[in-house]
Parts: C-alpha cells; sequence; structure tokens
C-alpha cells in the first residue's frame, strides 16, 4: 500500500494542472475545487468508464439526467427536511461549529461515531474532555440540517423556498414509473445517473474527500422483493470488480466494511461500504450499496399521492420494486484515482521521477508530440502529426519546451502512456520513436499506422 501524504497528492494535484482551489485568486472559497486541464480530461474518462461498466455493457440498465432543482415535496418524502442532519457542538468561546463525530473520531476514541446520539455525544465530550481544535469548551451536540436552501420566483417567502439536490438518487426514484412507460421495461433493471449534489457541510477538510459540491454515481436497480438478496449479492460483487478490473484498482488498496446496526438507516436491510486506503489517510469511504426494500417509492406514492406501483405482466401482481442502490461520490473516486497512480520511482542513483500510472482508457492524454528539434522542418512535422491525431479524436499533447530528457519527466508526470519523439529520421523514412511510459522502452512505428496503433491501446 502507498503511504504518500495528503499534501504531496495537494500539491501535485495542483502543480500539474489536476484540481485548482476555486476562486483562488479572491482568497478561495472552502471545499470547492476546480478541475484543470489534466483533471478535467481525467474525470471524464471516468465517467465514459463508469458508463460503460455500468450501462453499455449490460443490457439491463437506462440512464438519466435529472434536474437540479426539484419540487421541496420531494425532500419531505425522502426525510432529508426533517432528518438529513449533522449533530454539530459549538466552541463556547469562538462560536464556531464543528462536526461532532468528527471530534471525537480526531481524538481516536472510536471510528464512525457518526451513528451516536445527541446524548451519547455529550457523554463522551464530558468523560473525555474533548476540546474545540481552539482548545476550548463545547457546548452541547444538536441537530444541523446539510440540505442546501434557496428560494425561487420573484418573492421571498415560504411558498418559494427550494433546496439544492443533497442527493442524487432521487431523480431516479420519482421517475421511475415514467421510465418503466416510455422504455417498456421489465423488472429487473436498473436506472443509472452522474448527477451534481449540493450539502452544507461545517466541517470541510482532507481536499476533496469532502466537499459541498459534488457529483453523485448512481445505480438504482429494481426487483421484484423475492429476487432481492440475489440481486443485492450480484450488485456487491460487479460494484467491486469495476475497481479492480476496470479502473485497475489494487485489491490491497480496498476493503468492505458492514455497517453496524446502529449505524445503517432504519429501512435498509443491510448496508456496506467500499473503502480506499488514501495513502497515510488510511482506509476511508468511497462507495456505499444500500439494500433499501421498497421505501422511496412507499414515501413518494405517499406524499404525492401517485400510484408508483408495478404491474408484473407475467402474473398480474401489482408492487412496489425494491431498491438496491450503488452510490459512490465523484470526488472520492477522483482523489482515490490520484493515490492509486502517484508514483515515484528511483530510475538510478540519485535521480527520482514522478510517474502517474493511469491505465491508457483513463490517462489525460493518451500521448505526446515531442519534436527533437524546433527547425529543420521537425517542428512543422510535428504539428502536422499532432493535427492528424486530434481530428481522429486522440486526446494528445504537444511538448517542444527543453531537453527531450525533461519532456519525458514532464508527460510521465501527466500520466501519459506514449511519448512520440519526431526527429530527423523521421524526415527520411516517415516513422517515428515511440516511448513507453512506465517501461521506458522506445521502438519505431511509422507515421501512417499510428492512429491504428494508439487505438489498439497498446499498454
Amino acid at each position: 500500500m502507498s503511504k504518500v501524504s495528503l499534501d504531496e497528492i495537494v500539491k501535485f494535484s495542483k502543480r500539474k494542472g489536476f484540481v485548482y482551489p476555486s476562486s483562488e485568486i479572491y482568497g478561495g472559497f472552502a471545499a470547492t475545487y476546480d478541475f484543470g486541464p489534466l483533471g478535467a480530461l481525467l474525470k471524464k474518462n471516468l465517467e465514459k468508464q463508469w458508463r460503460y461498466w455500468n450501462i453499455t455493457k449490460r443490457t439491463d440498465m437506462e440512464e438519466i439526467e435529472g434536474a437540479i432543482f426539484m419540487h421541496p415535496k420531494v425532500w419531505e418524502a425522502s426525510g432529508h427536511v426533517g432528518g438529513f442532519s449533522d449533530l454539530l457542538v459549538e466552541d463556547t468561546e469562538t462560536k464556531k461549529r464543528y462536526r461532532a463525530d468528527h471530534l471525537i473520531e480526531d481524538a481516536g476514541i472510536m471510528e464512525n461515531a457518526g451513528a451516536l446520539t445527541a446524548e451519547e455525544i455529550d457523554k463522551i465530550i464530558i468523560e473525555k474532555g474533548i476540546k474545540s481544535p481552539d482548545g476550548n469548551s463545547l457546548s452541547s451536540a444538536k441537530a444541523f440540517n446539510l440540505l442546501v436552501k434557496t428560494h425561487l420566483g420573484p418573492v421571498e417567502n415560504d411558498t418559494t423556498i427550494a433546496y439544492l439536490k443533497g442527493e442524487s438518487c432521487q431523480n431516479i426514484y420519482v421517475d421511475w414509473k415514467q421510465v418503466v412507460e416510455t422504455t417498456r421495461r421489465k423488472l429487473p433493471f436498473g436506472i443509472a445517473q452522474i448527477g451534481k449534489v449540493f450539502r452544507n457541510e461545517i466541517t470541510v477538510k482532507q481536499f476533496m474527500f469532502r466537499t459541498r459540491e459534488f457529483e453523485q454515481m448512481d445505480v438504482q436497480y429494481f426487483c421484484h422483493p423475492n429476487e432481492a438478496d440475489k440481486f443485492y449479492e450480484e450488485w456487491k460483487n460487479y460494484r467491486f470488480d469495476f475497481y479492480t478490473q476496470s479502473l485497475g484498482f489494487s485489491q490491497d488498496n480496498l476493503r468492505w466494511r458492514q455497517h453496524d446496526e446502529d449505524e445503517r438507516v432504519f429501512y435498509a436491510t443491510d448496508a456496506w461500504d467500499i473503502d480506499y486506503c488514501f495513502g497515510a489517510l488510511g482506509f476511508k469511504e468511497m462507495e456505499g450499496l444500500h439494500h433499501r426494500g421498497s421505501y422511496d417509492l412507499d414515501q413518494h406514492s405517499k406524499f404525492s399521492g401517485q400510484d408508483l406501483t408495478y404491474l408484473d405482466p407475467y402474473t398480474n401482481e401489482r408492487f412496489n420494486p425494491f431498491i438496491v442502490e450503488c452510490s459512490g461520490g465523484f470526488t472520492r473516486i477522483f482523489l482515490a484515482m490520484m493515490f492509486e497512480y502517484y508514483s515515484e520511482e528511483q530510475v538510478k542513483e540519485g535521480e527520482t521521477r514522478i510517474v502517474f500510472k493511469a491505465p491508457y482508457n483513463l490517462a489525460p492524454y493518451k500521448c505526446a508530440i515531442l519534436p527533437l528539434m524546433k527547425k529543420d522542418g521537425l517542428g512543422d512535422k510535428a504539428k502536422e502529426i499532432f493535427a492528424s491525431l486530434r481530428t481522429q479524436g486522440i486526446m494528445c499533447n504537444f511538448d517542444e519546451s527543453g531537453s527531450v530528457g525533461k519532456r519525458y519527466r514532464r508527460q510521465d508526470e501527466n500520466g501519459t502512456p506514449w511519448c512520440i519523439t519526431i526527429d530527423y529520421d523521421t524526415l527520411n523514412d516517415e516513422t517515428v520513436t515511440i516511448r513507453h511510459r512506465d517501461t521506458m522502452v522506445q521502438e519505431r512505428v511509422g507515421i501512417s499506422e499510428l492512429g491504428e496503433w494508439l487505438n489498439s491501446e497498446k499498454f
């Protein structure tokens, strides 16, 4: 397991253009981040791979893209208005507020303190003498709702209250009946979505691990109640395979953690987290799998007054399906990729290189075009090859600054699998030198073969 520190990943991400602090010229805005040029490409490649694994390659999936604003009743039905909250404590001197469970966990008293009641938290704080980060005494714990509230319309009053989505899956639940009708799907089948989520987090720390704006990558799988246990186990294995087979994560960096009974939401039959070892931070939650029963459709039927039941065409049985949920926070998966593929290697005595070893399908740039010299027609030939590959849909980079050796190192850090050098032999025989990122082995390839050669993903 890698023991790289979060600080190293933060500095690397900013220096290379993976992730920038948002609004940094104004001093930043807590827990919000922008994806830079490399980060935006990596993000899109991850989304593409997620869609392929969970939607395209399967025959039992549909995808929707839901609105950020939803009717306020949605959040009443889901329980978010009344129960989507964290227990906070307040510094009695500075009036700063903190997540009570985070203070207890940071003090090393216990893990997963989020399941504690307000009374249990107050008792631990008193017995263990926990203070605020500023060393002051703390108030008793009180609930703080995480929904981001706003107003829509010309007048601000109670009738215009709206919420930004607290979780992405609610679009799927309220659209489920329409999806059945328009696609003519039969159970079992799933609906997937990558959707924006907003949370009024109080304790924001650990870079992208906990942010106020992020995307959730959701699969909600609808099935007959009698088959829910079977599909729950199938999806549990399928999601783990996504990380090891599709993203190439080491199994040593992954583990399953089952929710304790008092930690699990009351309507869930079972719940597990896929934890990832974020370097020196250790194992932390990356994705959750939940056996939700029919609770969500039951609630939305009750609050909307609409019949959301499914009519089985074979048995004429009518029921609200059970739901198996797989939900991962995109920024956590992205951060896990930064830890997974960041590597420092000693290439020779006294010289170390940093390599971002992303698989070819995830790498931001698939190749880099490096003219040996700018003069003698090499630069022009390199630009011609660069333009040709881009028009073929191959995302490549052009780098002509500094020695070839330094450019190799830059591209290693970018995660670029192949460096293509245009030299004087290129002008004579229409071949180029291709250098492999991980092995640093080089070979000659014809220019006319480059597009097909790269698209075959020889990595």
